[in-house]
């Protein structure tokens, strides 16, 4: 059987990640906040300050961080209903990712009872939501823990370092880098790889959706994977000096 025919990218190389934006404080009223955007996927994040922890919590002297994640009903092209009254297991699942992923920029939560609540919600969906998320996410929380600090509530921020995610696939027999929706859906291949600012993974979700991979292929996505991180890891750093 003869390939398929390639999809070009519109011009975008195929290690090449689509045009990203971090606009810091979008959301003026949070604690820290971060306006994502990975090509035309725009994700509001913010960072929420309660001096309280849950039940579970109470009286350990420890604090915590937790993440919600919902999608807007017309982030997408065709109307998604409100997950109202129990959330569908797909945002459970990119929910519980995003908290895993921002509680890796601690080594404890030594910091008194304290949650830091993330919300992470979609404007516009074109793949590589999760990632965007996390990548978004990760300036709102440090901007949080900063305000915690200048506020005197805490003596010094307990982050230790940056997390971002990207996504990755086989496309057409093709490695590429951060897929776009028209790309994800017709992956043979589907990863999504989180990663410290230490360069440690934090968390590798890869699935043979249409095909099987090998080991060499494995290696060769969590390559181009760690190059995207690294590139996102510096976009955020930028944002950050300012």
């Amino acid at each position: 059987m003869a390939p398929a025919e390639s999809t070009p990218r519109l011009g975008r190389a195929n290690d090449a990640l689509r045009p990203v934006t971090l606009e810091r404080g979008a959301a003026p009223y949070a604690e820290g906040s971060c306006l994502v955007t990975f090509g035309s996927t725009r994700v509001l994040c913010t960072a929420s300050v309660e001096e309280s922890v849950p039940g579970w919590r109470k009286g350990s002297g420890q604090g915590w961080m937790t993440a919600e994640y919902a999608m807007l009903p017309r982030a997408t092209h065709t109307r998604t209903p409100r997950e109202r009254t129990q959330l569908g297991g797909r945002t459970q699942e990119i929910q519980r990712l995003i908290g895993r992923s921002l509680r890796a920029m601690l080594d404890d939560f030594a910091f008194g009872e304290i949650t830091v609540r993330v919300d992470c919600d979609v404007l516009q969906a074109d793949g590589g939501t999760r990632t965007a998320s996390i990548t978004g996410a990760c300036i709102a929380v440090i901007d949080a823990f900063d305000w915690l600090v200048a506020q005197g509530k805490l003596a010094a921020s307990p982050v230790r370092r940056r997390v971002a995610a990207v996504s990755v696939g086989l496309v057409d027999d093709e490695p590429r880098l951060d897929l776009d929706y028209a790309e994800d859906v017709r992956a043979g291949v589907d990863m999504n790889v989180v990663m410290t600012s230490e360069g440690r993974f934090v968390e590798v979700q890869g699935t043979g959706e249409h095909a099987t991979f090998d080991r060499a292929t494995l290696d060769c996505l969590l390559d181009l994977a760690g190059a995207g991180v690294r590139a996102l890891l510096d976009r955020q750093q930028q944002v950050l000096a300012r």
